[in-house]
């Protein structure tokens, strides 16, 4: 028979595992593009890690030995699979390599918010929380009438959203101003 300790203990590892499990997927989803600055880690290999890394207009980062790279498109995991891979092929035996993202790229916000603009990226963010780093509302804000428009789509005004909406890096925030 379990206990009722056990059980819990139980439950809390289940949604503890189930928590990682989710916040993977997300990390594993995300792509890297333009702006991204990165963290590249070469077990043993110190020459070969870098502490920041920006990723090129073009997508690519130089990279000593191996040149230009091209991941824009990829995500993490792909990224740090094709440096192994690069690396492997004459350089190293078996190298290990970690990437971490150090800085996301920007959103954007721009219509009725006190200061427009470009601002850093913030894994979960809300356009709740995007409007409050552009300063907030103006006071010719709508209550209603949000706007996100996601990286690379460039017609239309994009999709009308609540402020629950999450912002995601490239995207463009339109704020509408209200007509009363």
């Amino acid at each position: 028979m379990v206990s009722k300790d056990s059980m819990r203990y139980l439950i809390v590892l289940f949604i503890a595992f189930f928590i990682s499990y989710l916040e993977a997927q997300t990390l594993s989803d995300y792509r890297l593009a333009s702006g991204d600055v990165l963290s590249i880690n070469v077990f043993n290999e110190s020459d070969l890690s870098f502490d920041e890394v920006a990723i090129s207009d073009a997508g690519t980062i130089i990279y000593p030995f191996l040149g230009e790279l091209e991941i824009g498109g990829l995500s993490i995991g792909e990224a740090s699979d094709y440096i192994t891979e690069q690396l492997a092929d004459g350089w190293l035996i078996s190298p290990s390599v970690n990437i971490r993202i150090i800085k996301y790229r920007q959103f954007f916000i721009h219509g009725e918010v006190t200061d427009p603009g470009g601002y850093d990226y913030q894994p979960g963010l809300t356009l709740q929380q995007a409007v409050a780093l552009a300063g907030g509302f103006s006071a010719r804000a709508s209550s209603s009438r949000f706007f996100i428009q996601a990286e690379g789509v460039t017609s239309g005004t994009g999709q009308r959203v609540g402020l629950d909406a999450i912002v995601s890096p490239g995207d463009t925030i339109i704020i509408q101003e209200s007509f009363f």
